[in-house]
């Protein structure tokens, strides 16, 4: 099982959603992001929110649509999108994409970033990507992973999260790392490149959130 969550970014960051959706994707729509999914012809399972950015109209076809709304005050100590990934990290998905996270509001989307750093979320081996019309972008741990090239996401960042990440190696790029040690606030590793059909990326301590970009 899978789960799509579509946050109320601004639509202009936002994707098709079509081509990410199949029978086993589970659709949750945030706030304005329900009437996103709706207005793309996709009905969301459940949807979450305080729903303060939507009009009336908008409103009654969410009621009409959604068979589970959960709706909270605005005033709470929960952002509405992490509210949505509490309930689908619960659900133990192997996956989970969201949309609508990233454009508008930069205390928004930082807020949104903190979100892939939870320990409720790093202590489970579920992926978790963002994703908008330019940009994917994940949290990785220690270990040896694989990344492939992607014609149209050429660009590949690594930024570290924790004070530091030890033994960091890059193989099949442009620019390759050997056992290197980076701090957090350092740009060595932004704007890299494949220049093989697959590479791998490994450190042996700390976190490191990966962007994938196009120009």
């Amino acid at each position: 099982m899978n789960i799509h969550i579509v946050a109320g970014g601004p639509d202009r960051y936002i994707p098709k959603l079509d081509i990410h959706h199949s029978e086993s994707v589970h659709w949750v729509g945030v706030d304005r992001g329900v009437s996103t999914l709706l207005e793309q012809k996709i009905k969301p399972d459940i949807a979450f929110g305080d729903f303060d950015s939507v009009n009336e109209v908008e409103w009654k076809l969410i009621q009409e649509n959604v068979l589970e709304v959960n709706r909270y005050k605005p005033e709470k100590d929960e952002t509405d999108l992490e509210l949505a990934m509490n309930w689908a990290i619960d659900q133990q998905p192997e996956k989970i994409k969201i949309f609508g996270a990233t454009g508008g509001r930069l205390d928004h989307f930082m807020g949104n970033l903190q979100l892939l750093m939870t320990p409720h979320l790093l202590d489970t081996e579920i992926e978790v990507e963002i994703i908008d019309e330019q940009n994917r972008l994940y949290v990785a741990k220690s270990g040896e992973h694989l990344i492939e090239r992607n014609s149209e996401l050429q660009y590949i960042s690594f930024v570290p999260i924790t004070e530091s990440v030890e033994g960091i190696t890059l193989t099949g790029f442009k620019y390759p790392l050997k056992n290197r040690n980076i701090s957090r606030g350092s740009t060595l590793c932004i704007s890299n490149e494949l220049i093989q059909s697959s590479g791998t990326f490994s450190f042996s301590n700390g976190i490191l959130m990966v962007i994938r970009s196009s120009d």
